[in-house]
């Protein structure tokens, strides 16, 4: 495989699966996990300032995203999981930080209890609470649902993602996935919290937006809480919502940055 500066991409098989993997850089490996329904072109700006300060940065493709494919009906989270595990061991340069966005982390999380050998780090970037408020959900079915007006769409993406003030950019109008979105939500429903809620015993990046509603300031330490003080660090970004990469590229990289040199 290369492992140049340049952004390259190739297809990881395991089995009847398929994954398609974007990756540049060289040096200590990052993994990008993108957020629910949608796929890893979303961190195109962000995967090049990775690249830039010297690591190795991985973005496989979701099942039913991009050029990855496989069986989307009775998964759990494990099966993505191993989806992610398997792209780690192609590159044969781990153990890895795996960044999770939104419903990535919970892969991310679920990984590092799988397999601890394979990962060094877990980033949970705009990690929802235990309990969100049901209009987001319904928002986020909007956003998915092409076939809706663009006005009611970009209205559920301000709701959902973006800080007030913040517009969504065009392209997040498309780039959704109804069947992996399905296939996502049965297999977080289908797979016990305690078995990839505590990420392991793996150190952990609580990466949070201020204006986040999936993450109300009150339960801004919850994970710190939970899972010990020694293993969680809790970084704030203001002016930030949920989709947290379009909003604050620069913040969000600069903490990651600075976290991963700490381990």
């Amino acid at each position: 495989m290369a492992m140049t500066g340049e952004r390259t991409r190739e297809i990881v098989a395991q089995g009847e699966v398929r994954i398609e993997v974007i990756a540049e850089g060289s040096g200590a490996l990052l993994v990008l996990l993108p957020s629910s329904s949608r796929d890893s072109e979303d961190f195109d700006d962000v995967a090049a300032e990775f690249a830039r300060a010297g690591l190795r940065v991985l973005r496989p493709q979701p099942r039913g995203t991009g050029l990855s494919a496989g069986p989307l009906g009775g998964l759990t989270l494990h099966d993505y999981a191993r989806d992610v595990a398997a792209v780690i061991e192609h590159q044969r340069a781990g153990p890895a930080v795996v960044l999770g966005h939104a419903f990535g982390q919970w892969v991310a999380r679920t990984l590092a209890a799988d397999r601890p050998d394979l990962v060094r780090g877990v980033v949970l970037a705009a990690a929802a609470a235990q309990s969100t408020r049901p209009e987001l959900r319904e928002a986020l079915a909007k956003c998915v649902d092409a076939s809706l007006p663009e006005a009611e769409r970009r209205a559920a993406l301000r709701f959902a993602f973006f800080a007030p003030g913040h517009e969504p950019p065009p392209e997040w109008l498309s780039g959704w996935y109804p069947a992996a979105s399905s296939s996502q939500r049965a297999a977080s429903a289908a797979t016990p919290r305690e078995e990839w809620w505590t990420a392991g015993s793996a150190p952990v990046l609580d990466l949070q937006g201020a204006q986040d509603p999936w993450r109300p300031r009150e339960t801004a330490d919850d994970f710190r809480r939970g899972l010990g003080p020694d293993r969680v660090t809790v970084v704030v970004i203001e002016d930030c919502s949920h989709a947290m990469f379009p909003e604050q590229p620069e913040a969000m990289v600069r903490a990651v940055l600075d976290w991963v040199r700490g381990l």
